[in-house]
């Protein structure tokens, strides 16, 4: 197995092995145990105390003698320090998936997520729910949801929405055709016995798409602007009904989180405490490939202060003593040596702070590598179980990029200072 360079090495010896145990951090990180002989699997974990969590595997125990014990076979311990949860979960797969390939997936126990999917190919397209989407068809491809109880939630209710057809079966619509219940309850189109034209089915099925594709936002925008114009008419039973209409498909809009995309088009950045004080880890997700982490460095930011309310990215640091009032320029105790002046932080202008954002995001970019299937699927499997976490456990920030595809900077940044203000006041969830 091919360890990343990143990656510190302990030779160890089962008859001392108190000596090489006492050299661990008591940090949060990955580790590989690796045997005397070269072609042996190492045993691969995660851990929030390192130096806890290899006692528990190489010294004896009298009071738990069931405990796995492998000190008898390992002769180097390898780790690397972790910030958080989620780069301990994607350093981990990288060194399963290189060990076991497809199987690690089963190891971490990341099944496919489910989507919601836009058949779009079909001459009279309906949605269904997959766990295996194709790439051809990945435009269409809507998610990732939670639970294919989820999105079989979702796609329900978005189709209550339109006259798309529900049935599975591949038509060839014919007259003598007998419908079904839904026709019947004028739920459906009816394209099985010619009850519409091709062209109206296909204006409807391409409703459906862009309402998948926008989370709702597209009918929402058409619903608001008919019930303002409904409104300035005095048609106001009539702009009841639209607003009625717009709550409805609120709530549908709602079953969908900010996640759920098309699959070609999902894109995210994450920001988790680093290792290194000072620093915040960045992920980039793109391409179907989770790169990172690149560190952010704090130096010269401000980091707002929780505790205060304020939302400034320049606001008064936490645990920090408070600045005194600056004296006039002229006052005599306005002058600072040339010692304290290089000592003092300084404070960045915002484009400084962007572009080291930005010069972060373009090293991510050049870490990415074509996935192969088993990379995909446990990347975004990976993005999926962080994300769907209770926000009171799920640790760090996300960001996607706004429907002209550029990243919000600015507020990348603000999440970079409440990142660091946990990690200083100690009040990250993991």
């Amino acid at each position: 197995m091919a360890v990343p360079i990143e990656f510190q090495a302990l030779a160890f010896d089962p008859d001392d092995a108190r000596v090489a145990l006492d050299q661990l951090p008591k940090s949060p990180a990955v580790f590989a145990l690796h045997g005397a002989e070269a072609h042996a699997e190492p045993y691969i974990g995660r851990t929030p105390n390192l130096r806890a969590r290899l006692e528990r595997l190489l010294l004896p125990s009298a009071k738990h003698p069931r405990r796995l014990q492998l000190a008898g076979r390992v002769r180097q311990i390898r780790w690397r320090l972790t910030g958080s949860e989620f780069e301990s979960l994607l350093e981990q797969f990288t060194l399963l998936e290189r060990v076991y390939g497809p199987k690690c997936l089963e190891r971490m126990h990341l099944r496919a997520p489910a989507f919601v999917r836009f058949l779009g190919s079909n001459a009279y397209p309906r949605i269904t729910v997959t766990h295996r989407p194709s790439l051809r068809e990945a435009d269409w491809a809507y998610g990732p949801f939670q639970s294919r109880a989820a999105a079989e939630r979702y796609a329900d209710e978005a189709l209550k929405l339109f006259l798309l057809r529900r049935c599975t079966e591949d038509l060839d619509p014919n007259p003598s055709h007998p419908g079904c219940v839904y026709s019947e309850m004028k739920m459906c189109l009816a394209p099985c016995y010619q009850g519409c034209t091709d062209e109206r089915y296909a204006e409807e099925a391409a409703a459906v798409d862009r309402f998948l594709a926008t989370r709702g936002e597209s009918r929402l925008v058409t619903l608001r602007t008919e019930r303002d114009q409904a409104s300035s008419r005095l048609e106001f039973e009539a702009a009841a009904g639209l607003h009625a209409q717009v709550q409805r498909v609120e709530g549908v809009r709602a079953l969908a989180p900010e996640l759920v995309r098309p699959l070609t088009k999902l894109r995210a950045v994450v920001l988790q405490a680093a290792a290194v004080p000072g620093e915040v880890a960045v992920f980039l997700y793109e391409n179907g490939y989770l790169a990172g982490p690149v560190a952010f460095s704090t130096l010269g930011m401000r980091i707002q202060n929780e505790q205060s309310g304020s939302t400034s990215l320049f606001a008064q640091p936490v645990a920090i003593e408070a600045i005194p009032e600056e004296p006039p320029a002229d006052s005599p105790a306005h002058e600072t040596s040339p010692e304290a002046e290089a000592a003092a932080p300084a404070k960045l202008a915002r484009g400084v702070l962007e572009a080291r954002m930005e010069e972060a995001l373009a090293g991510l970019a050049e870490r990415f590598e074509t996935p192969s299937a088993t990379l995909r699927q446990g990347h975004l499997a990976l993005l999926k179980r962080w994300y769907y976490r209770p926000e009171a456990r799920r640790s760090g920030e996300i960001f996607f990029p706004d429907a002209e595809g550029q990243w919000p900077v600015k507020s990348m940044l603000r999440g970079v200072g409440r990142v660091a203000a946990k990690m200083i006041s100690g009040s990250n969830p993991e």
